[in-house]
């Protein structure tokens, strides 16, 4: 039966001189953990690994305080499958959110996340299979795809930043192989992001643009910029206004026509469900950005999904915020419509394995155990930096 030896907890920079609509990244770090089980293989015990996506800074304190020590000190048999062949992640979220109230998704569901991302890699790499064919036959999931489309999100404001300079990173991002680029709008004015976008189509056409406003509008304004983008037929407009004004994102619903998209500041089933009854989203051409890692986790991504689907939303509608190796097999096992890249930022979390080829958009999926951190070389080394 497989045990929890010991759980490890740092915190690492994944700073940039990048900034959306709302703020900067000059000071963003993420929790990383690592989870020591009795299982040996090759001499050696079994270690899963996790961290947190970008955008939430570290969760040290709740990880090491309240959601660790429960993982600890649970009856072993408790965060098993069936079969006590693994752990379930599943049951282990029932542990870790133990003695939680209601409500207050914020921080704590990060927390959760974190060390939620290290058990599935331990899961499946006790049963020696990539994570997402585990995911796949542990969930009856079906066959996974075998490879995932991944966007490239950039277009980031940045000190001295031109239109040239724009052009030239969207350029860089079609050279890499995707063929659909997302772009920050919301921190300029309207005008000047009118700007930013018409250069940027120059390079790129308008269905293979999504432009993000990272919650920045209110009600006036989201709506301007709506009637604005309407003409560019754009991929989508991501998160116009606050994440929680349901009202606002109905109203526009309403009024814009093009796809809209948002998701990735909800943290749970409850804040999910309200999306869906209260927000006006449109399930023939919206897209829902949950993000697994900030959210409880992929357990909750699961319960989540399932409530999606009862409410006739298609997997292919939800395309994962993050922008890293864990949402890609989350994408892959769940038939999702894709997966966020942020090419050559918030390293070393942010990205895919060292050998992974963007090819016509898409990316196929490693054939390692786990979620295959071990061929990430430099977030590997800090894994490993945390219990050796």
């Amino acid at each position: 039966m497989p045990r929890i030896i010991s759980i490890h907890e740092g915190t690492i920079p994944i700073s940039s001189s990048i900034a959306n609509a709302y703020i900067d990244f000059s000071r963003m770090d993420c929790s990383i953990v690592a989870i020591v089980s009795d299982v040996v293989r090759d001499g050696r015990p079994l270690v899963g690994y996790g961290f947190s996506s970008n955008g939430r800074y570290s969760a040290s304190d709740i990880i090491r305080r309240r959601i660790a020590p429960r993982l600890v000190e649970a009856d072993p048999g408790s965060l098993l499958t069936g079969d006590g062949v693994t752990f379930d992640p599943v049951k282990a979220l029932s542990v870790m959110t133990s003695g939680e109230k209601p409500g207050g998704h914020g921080e704590r569901s990060v927390a959760v996340g974190v060390l939620d991302m290290a058990l599935h890699d331990l899961a499946a790499k006790i049963e020696d299979k990539p994570l997402y064919r585990w995911l796949s036959d542990r969930h009856a999931l079906g066959e996974p795809d075998e490879s995932v489309f991944v966007y490239a999100a950039g277009g980031y404001y940045a000190p001295g930043k031109t239109l040239k300079d724009l052009q030239e990173e969207m350029r860089r991002f079609l050279g890499l192989g995707y063929t659909t680029v997302k772009m920050k709008i919301g921190g300029a004015s309207l005008t000047e992001d009118l700007r930013r976008i018409e250069a940027v189509l120059d390079v790129v056409d308008g269905s293979r643009l999504a432009v993000d406003a990272n919650g920045r509008f209110d009600l006036a304004t989201a709506l301007a910029y709506g009637k604005a983008l309407e003409p560019y037929a754009l991929a989508w407009y991501e998160e116009p206004g606050d994440p929680l004004d349901h009202a606002l994102h109905a109203t526009l619903a309403e009024q814009y026509p093009g796809p809209l998209a948002t998701g990735e500041n909800l943290f749970s089933l409850q804040d999910a469900r309200n999306l869906l009854r209260y927000a006006g989203m449109r399930p023939d051409r919206d897209i829902i950005q949950i993000d697994p890692v900030l959210s409880y986790g992929l357990a909750e991504y699961l319960r989540i999904h399932a409530m999606l689907r009862r409410h006739g939303w298609s997997p292919r509608r939800c395309i994962p915020h993050g922008g890293h190796q864990f949402a890609l097999h989350i994408s892959a096992a769940l038939k999702l419509g894709g997966n966020e890249s942020y090419p050559g930022e918030f390293e070393p979390t942010g990205g895919f394995t060292d050998d992974a080829v963007v090819e016509d958009g898409r990316i196929r999926l490693p054939d390692l155990p786990g979620i295959g951190f071990e061929n990430k070389a430099k977030l590997h080394q800090v894994f490993q930096s945390l219990h050796t």
